[in-house]
């Protein structure tokens, strides 16, 4: 069974000073409005409403904290960021919204990797290349998830995720002229409903939240 599944949660939280003081790993998951975000942490945990997948886009405002559980031991969490790319907002609320998920991802040390979904029907946005831009100079990992991947056929899938793949060695500021594989940003084929993808994106998660803090120890031990 994956660590994942006992996912419960923790907190919410609406301003950065208000984020858990703790030492524990987390991922992020973050994406626009409807690219099905709640629905893959959701199907990643094995429960049905852990992350509220809400029918008006850019409801959810906070930034929503899930803990992973052994018993009773809290080891590391997941972390669901609002959702980009709503309209039927305000000016103000969209500008504190940029500016939480902005102080978030590049200020948070606890933050570990960031898991980004992007609609495989759309490919990057705009608003998802600003996620990627605010995320890079922290040298920590990006992977996508290019979700709702069961409305491709078998062409339209390998050439959407061939398309991102290459978009990403150009915000890979490792790979010399944008050119090479990355191994920082990374992309798969997903789909919630259709359950394709589960294991490399749990298997990943996973990684970025024990394994690395494993070999951490191991090396300043």
């Amino acid at each position: 069974m994956s660590k994942l599944f006992q996912a419960r949660f923790a907190t919410t939280v609406n301003d950065s000073h208000c984020l858990p003081a703790t030492p524990l790993r987390e991922v992020a998951f973050a994406g626009r409005s409807n690219a099905g975000k709640s629905s893959a942490i959701n199907v990643l945990c094995n429960q049905k409403r852990l992350a509220f997948a809400s029918k008006t886009p850019g409801r959810t405002q906070h930034i929503n904290y899930f803990g992973l559980f052994a018993k009773d031991d809290l080891l590391a969490y997941l972390v669901d960021l609002p959702g980009y790319g709503y309209a039927a907002v305000n000016r103000e609320t969209k500008y504190h919204w940029n500016a939480l998920l902005s102080d978030y991802l590049q200020e948070r040390e606890q933050l570990v990797g960031m898991v980004l979904i992007v609609d495989s029907r759309r490919g990057i946005t705009d608003l998802d290349e600003q996620m990627i831009q605010w995320f890079v100079p922290t040298g920590k990992p990006i992977h996508i998830l290019l979700s709702k991947c069961d409305k491709l056929n078998k062409s339209e899938c390998k050439h959407a995720l061939e398309a991102v793949r290459q978009q990403l060695q150009q915000y890979d500021p490792t790979l010399p002229d944008g050119t090479g594989e990355s191994t920082r940003l990374t992309a798969q084929l997903f789909s919630s409903t259709k359950r394709i993808g589960l294991e490399e994106a749990d298997n990943l998660v996973i990684k970025w939240l024990f394994d690395a803090e494993t070999q951490k120890d191991e090396i300043t031990s």
